[in-house]
């Protein structure tokens, strides 16, 4: 069982920054299309980002378009999101996930049940 890792959660104000990064052991991240999904408190877990496997096609859901960023690096077997201008609506935890193997190096996947692997999730928490 692939165990993706998130990292770079926090505790941050309105209008602040973070970066999430996730990575997993050996190539998984490289060779799958990943996205980037959250949950709020009583609210089901939505899709926040994805990116397919060779970066080249992103998606971003209407609620952080043009605030968030996704990236990856496959020679660094991780993949990032940029989050900038943070609302107290992006309260969530924040989850990496893994589709592998894909169709295409150019597919990306917004559903959850599309993906295969996921992380245990990282908290962020902006304040007002």
């Amino acid at each position: 069982q692939v165990q993706l890792i998130e990292s770079g959660g926090g505790l941050v104000q309105t209008g602040d920054s973070l970066r999430l990064s996730c990575t997993a052991p050996g190539r998984t991240v490289s060779s799958s299309s990943m996205g980037w999904f959250r949950q709020a408190p009583g609210k089901e877990r939505e899709i926040v980002a994805a990116i397919s496997r060779n970066g080249g096609n992103t998606f971003y859901a209407d609620a952080v378009k043009g605030r968030f960023t996704i990236s990856r690096d496959n020679a660094r077997n991780s993949v990032y999101l940029q989050m900038s201008s943070l609302e107290p609506e992006d309260t969530a935890v924040y989850y990496c996930a893994a589709r592998t193997p894909v169709m295409s190096a150019s597919n990306l996947y917004t559903s959850q049940t599309q993906y295969g692997y996921w992380g245990q999730g990282t908290q962020v928490t902006v304040s007002s």
